[in-house]
């Protein structure tokens, strides 16, 4: 058996012993730091300079999707460079495909994303996830963490950005790590935990917890326009990426259908303002969600993809139709 095809035998078990959903560990935990020093966390520091990574994304992974988002708040697009996977996996996982939005992989000419991690460590034994940030210079993978990713974005490469806006700030820190952790507890890794649930017991607790997460949400922003209050930060922009396919995917594929997005105002009316943000609405590609998430799998298993919903994303909760 290589070793591509053990990695995917053996990360295609992801359930405990009481058919919970269990999400391994990113294993690279490199740090991009504005003068290559090491990071905070003690991990090996590599230094930002424009056109040295490349970024690695699909489309309809929200994980990703966070990722291409600080690339856009901190107006790097000039500055790293990105690859966009077909947003169907294979049985060898992501791959480098022609298809509508993707594209060709510009670093090794790889035809799957697995062929990256196996370049970056031979013995490589986890999963081949994306957000996946590269290092060109060193031919090496910086990091395949997005909430380690987002931070390096927000930060690092601020010498090369005209955007000054820091949505980690300090003073706010403790705040949106509490409102973090929450977020990816319930709803974040929530919605997996349901989705991908082998067991009634372990969907219906994670169900419970989703809607736990939701309602204290809705009723969070009942009172206040972001997160935490009247700022735009981090917390935000980690919680929009499942808003935004809640109803597309979650609801129905996902069995989280005890309530839509659509039938919380306050939830409704904040996802739709972020998605008028500006730089946002490029990053969401509602094709490829929904390509991604309904493709062939046990979940779908004639691969029949919905019309629907109709989504008005295109109303801003401020302006009126954009």
């Amino acid at each position: 058996m290589t070793s591509l095809t053990a990695n995917l035998a053996k990360t295609s078990s992801t359930t405990d012993s009481n058919g919970a959903f269990v999400r391994q560990q990113s294993q690279f935990r490199h740090w991009v730091t504005a003068d290559g020093s090491a990071s905070p966390t003690g991990s090996d520091g590599f230094e930002a300079e424009p056109g040295r990574y490349h970024l690695y994304v699909s489309l309809n992974c929200p994980w990703a999707h966070r990722a291409l988002i600080f690339r856009a708040l901190k107006k790097l697009e000039d500055v790293i460079s990105v690859s966009v996977v077909h947003p169907q996996r294979t049985d060898k996982g992501w791959a480098f495909r022609d298809y509508p939005d993707c594209s060709a992989d510009p670093v090794l000419g790889a035809e799957y994303l697995a062929e990256l991690y196996h370049h970056a460590d031979r013995a490589y034994n986890g999963r081949y996830t994306v957000p996946l940030l590269w290092d060109k210079q060193q031919q090496t993978i910086v990091s395949n963490e997005s909430a380690d990713i987002i931070r390096m974005f927000n930060s690092a490469f601020n010498a090369y950005s005209e955007v000054e806006t820091d949505y980690y700030p300090e003073a706010l820190q403790p705040g949106i790590n509490t409102i973090n952790d929450l977020v990816y507890r319930k709803v974040n890794n929530g919605v997996y935990r349901a989705g991908f649930a082998k067991s009634q017991p372990a969907y219906e607790e994670a169900y419970q917890q989703v809607f736990e997460g939701l309602d204290y949400l809705e009723s969070r922003l009942s009172q206040q326009r972001y997160l935490l209050g009247g700022t735009l930060t981090e917390a935000d922009w980690r919680l929009f990426p499942t808003l935004l396919r809640f109803d597309l995917v979650y609801y129905s594929l996902f069995k989280c259908n005890k309530r839509r997005l659509a039938d919380y105002p306050h939830l409704s009316r904040y996802t739709r303002e972020l998605y008028h943000h500006p730089g946002i609405a490029a990053t969401v590609n509602v094709h490829h969600i929904k390509q991604g998430y309904w493709r062939p799998s046990e979940r779908n298993p004639l691969g029949i993809v919905p019309v629907g919903p109709d989504i008005d994303y295109l109303v801003n909760p401020h302006h009126g139709s954009d």
